[in-house]
């Protein structure tokens, strides 16, 4: 029987707020046990101390817990909930549910996913190469669940990653072994970098011959232009969701991408909404909005403190980090896009996408 993938966007009031999710339990537009998924937007920093991330998934986890029945450890362990904290600018917050249904309707062509996850990282290992390998082995396994074997079927592959703390490098040192980096921020870059290109060799992107400990974080070179990474310290593992298009699935539902090269990269949104048959000139009208399901993508600054010759100060501020700066103006240019403000803009882009820019994925109704 064919699946049919389900995708639904709500919005909180702040991290721990779960009402509208349990709204469409209530509706019966989705059923508990069909979510396999949840990505959200919070209100946090981002940074290692946002613990908006951890709130709304124990809020999620203890939820879907009561209507499953079961206990909260058991809805961690299968269902990805993935939280990215920073909603700067004019960002609101909001949670995306996936899920998948088995349906009588033939199939047609439509959204497909796929969750896979990784075994718990020690502290040395994030940020290196065992983590790459596991996170492309997990993008491997969603693959296959999701039923897509050509990896051009996919459009869009979000990833949750662990970072080290102060007590994971004590924890290591007391055991003899070395951490990427003591710095905690830091952590948060290797840990996306080496799932990003983990992403990228499970879809045949960069080769495995170029990849090292040495590279990531460093060569820049090498990225995807599918993946999408978010580093927080409520997790030790990888939680991977690959979204893409097969002609095994039913449903209404079509995912297309494009990637920015720079921050204000206008006409890459526009080709992004137009690869999922939305109109690509101008803002969106009522009725493309309507058919508007999800916008999701990646923002940077770039290392070269200019964009398109312009020098900009999202490196030099001391006040406000550089990926909450990046956040907010990707924000306004896809929300002026659109003519909506509750977009997954994650921060921190490392080896996704060019320097300064990112992948964009739009999710539409057709």
């Amino acid at each position: 029987m064919p699946r049919q993938a389900l995708a639904f966007r709500v919005p909180m009031r702040h991290p721990g707020d779960a009402t509208a999710v349990e709204a469409l339990f209530s509706a019966g537009v989705i059923a508990p046990q069909e979510v396999v998924a949840i990505l959200g937007k919070t209100e946090g920093n981002g940074c290692v101390n946002d613990f908006t991330r951890a709130y709304a998934v124990s809020a999620l986890a203890a939820m879907l817990a009561r209507h499953l029945g079961t206990s909260p450890e058991d809805v961690v362990a299968r269902v990805a909930l993935v939280m990215s904290g920073g909603t700067e600018g004019g960002l609101s917050p909001h949670f995306l549910l996936l899920g998948v249904r088995e349906v009588a309707a033939p199939a047609c062509g439509a959204l497909a996913l796929g969750v896979g996850f990784t075994a718990d990282f020690a502290p040395e290992q994030i940020g290196r190469m065992a983590q790459l390998r596991a996170t492309a082995e997990a993008v491997r396994v969603a693959m296959r669940e999701a039923g897509i074997t050509d990896p051009s079927e996919v459009h869009y592959v979000q990833v949750k990653c662990p970072l080290i703390t102060s007590a994971k490098v004590a924890d290591a040192a007391a055991r003899g072994a070395s951490v990427a980096t003591a710095g905690t921020y830091a952590s948060m870059g290797l840990s996306r970098g080496a799932a990003a290109l983990g992403v990228a060799l499970a879809l045949a992107e960069v080769e495995e011959a170029a990849l090292s400990d040495a590279a990531i974080g460093q060569d820049w070179r090498l990225h995807s232009g599918r993946a999408s990474c978010s580093a927080g310290v409520e997790l030790e593992r990888c939680e991977v969701i690959v979204l893409g298009n097969s002609p095994a699935w039913a449903g209404d539902l079509a995912i297309g991408h494009a990637v920015m090269q720079d921050a204000i990269d206008l006409p890459a949104v526009q080709r992004a909404l137009a690869s999922a048959g939305l109109p690509g000139t101008g803002q969106l009208d009522e009725a493309a909005r309507s058919r508007l399901v999800a916008v999701l993508a990646k923002a940077e600054p770039s290392t070269t403190g200019v964009i398109r010759g312009l020098r900009h100060i999202m490196g030099d501020d001391s006040d406000i980090h550089a990926t909450r700066h990046a956040r907010a103006l990707v924000g306004g240019v896809i929300g002026a896009a659109v003519g909506r403000t509750d977009l997954f803009i994650s921060g921190g882009a490392e080896h996704q996408g060019p320097d300064g820019g990112g992948p964009v994925a739009v999710i539409a109704r057709r």
